[in-house]
């Protein structure tokens, strides 16, 4: 199966931006070669942007105490394990402190260091980043992987409370809801939304079959089209059946 994730607005999106950037971000540290660590730095800065929205750190909080009151309100229900619901209160508590101990705005600290907000400016320019263009940087490059991988580490560090609280929200998110099987007849696929609202659709098929899901929805409709997976064709329907899963999800 193929999974799809369609965010139906702004503070969704954002968070699955930053959801995939800091995956990344990780897995490339990890890694040994200069270029992997090259490629590391620049989603660093890619999370920098993302998360430069004044109020998201707000946002968060705001989220975090909402979910924990609403969890808390299901002791004692006996379809509710009590370990499983503290270990989730837990996790709400602990993202909370880390969140509110992050100082400043989000990334201050990179935008503090000169040497990359330098390299950060040189990297918007095509081939910007040459041994010519930073000498320190070259330098760098060819310092140790352990040197590389714990500067690295070390300016992600102030910023992975961040992480810690958004994969909280997404995980409530994407365990809100029932999956709902459906058929799209010819690739086609509508239903009337009745006045809900969704903040996220996720979109489950066999990834056997050459198509991929787009989505247009609103609080009235929603609507699926599944076009033919050709990589250097115009755009076509997929004129086939595509049985999928769909589920709404909304906190």
């Amino acid at each position: 199966m193929i999974s799809y994730e369609f965010p139906l607005n702004e503070r969704v999106r954002t968070l699955l931006r930053l959801e995939d950037l800091f995956s990344r971000v990780e897995l490339l540290i990890k890694r040994d070669d200069s270029i992997d660590h090259h490629a590391a730095l620049g989603v660093l800065f890619e999370i920098l942007e993302v998360a430069a929205r004044a109020d998201l750190k707000s946002d968060l909080l705001q989220e975090l105490e909402r979910q924990k009151k609403i969890l808390f309100a299901l002791h004692s229900n006996p379809a509710i394990s009590e370990a499983a619901l503290e270990a989730i209160l837990n996790e709400i508590d602990n993202a909370s402190t880390d969140l509110l101990s992050m100082n400043g705005k989000i990334g201050q600290h990179l935008r503090e260091n000169e040497w990359l907000m330098g390299i950060k400016q040189r990297a918007c320019i095509p081939g910007g980043v040459c041994e010519f263009d930073l000498p320190s940087y070259h330098y760098w490059q060819h310092q140790s992987s352990e040197a590389r991988r714990a500067h690295l580490q070390g300016w992600l560090n102030p910023m992975l409370p961040l992480q810690e609280s958004l994969g909280i929200i997404l995980k409530l998110l994407r365990e809100s809801s029932k999956v709902h099987h459906f058929t799209a007849l010819h690739g086609s696929f509508q239903q009337m939304q009745g006045g809900k609202v969704a903040q996220m659709l996720r979109i489950h098929l066999e990834i056997e079959r050459p198509c991929i899901p787009e989505v247009s929805a609103n609080k009235y409709a929603l609507n699926i089209r599944f076009v033919t997976a050709d990589y250097a064709a115009k755009t076509t329907l997929y004129d086939n059946d595509v049985p999928f899963d769909l589920t709404f999800c909304s906190l």
